[in-house]
């Protein structure tokens, strides 16, 4: 049996109805559409109250068997659970950044405005290069011609105007 679309996943797990009060936003791969076989739905919060936060995750990950919640022992200590449903991968990451500063939300920015600007021909080399199996930074990366780490190459993009990244994309 085929997984649905991911928005009818999430519509299904009520994901961003339980994790309301933490600013939810779906990011990644399936809302860009270059999504592939092994992708996951990607939800990142802002974590305003770990311990009412992890009441909402043991409420939605109670009744699944494949779950996992860790936290980042650096940094800003994220909050990660991953778990199965809907034919689909979660992964709900939860920093106390607001999602707007949270690097995962920059990268999905970016990302987003270079494929609606760089039109049908650079999703088409995104999607190869995702094909081939490489995670979508790095895609990213090569697609664009970009060095270093990919990462942080992409966020030096997001404060360019669009009609400089569109003159960025024609030359490549």
């Amino acid at each position: 049996m085929a997984r649905p679309p991911y928005h009818v996943a999430l519509e299904r797990m009520q994901l961003l109805q339980l994790l309301h009060a933490f600013d939810p936003r779906v990011a990644g791969t399936p809302p860009l559409g270059i999504a592939v076989e092994t992708s996951d739905i990607d939800v990142l919060c802002h974590l305003t109250d770990q311990a009412a936060f992890m009441d909402v995750i043991r409420n939605i990950v109670s009744p699944l068997e494949d779950f996992r919640i860790e936290q980042w022992v650096h940094g800003a200590r994220p909050i990660i659970a991953a778990f199965h449903g809907e034919g689909w991968e979660f992964e709900i990451f939860a920093c106390p950044e607001p999602v707007d500063e949270q690097a995962g939300w920059r990268h999905f920015c970016i990302e987003a405005r270079l494929l609606h600007l760089g039109g049908a021909a650079f999703r088409d080399r995104v999607m190869e290069l995702r094909r081939s199996g490489l995670k979508t930074e790095p895609a990213f990366a090569i697609a664009l011609s970009l060095t270093g780490d990919p990462y942080n190459a992409l966020l030096e993009l997001e404060a360019l105007a669009d009609d400089v990244l569109a003159e960025r994309l024609t030359a490549i």
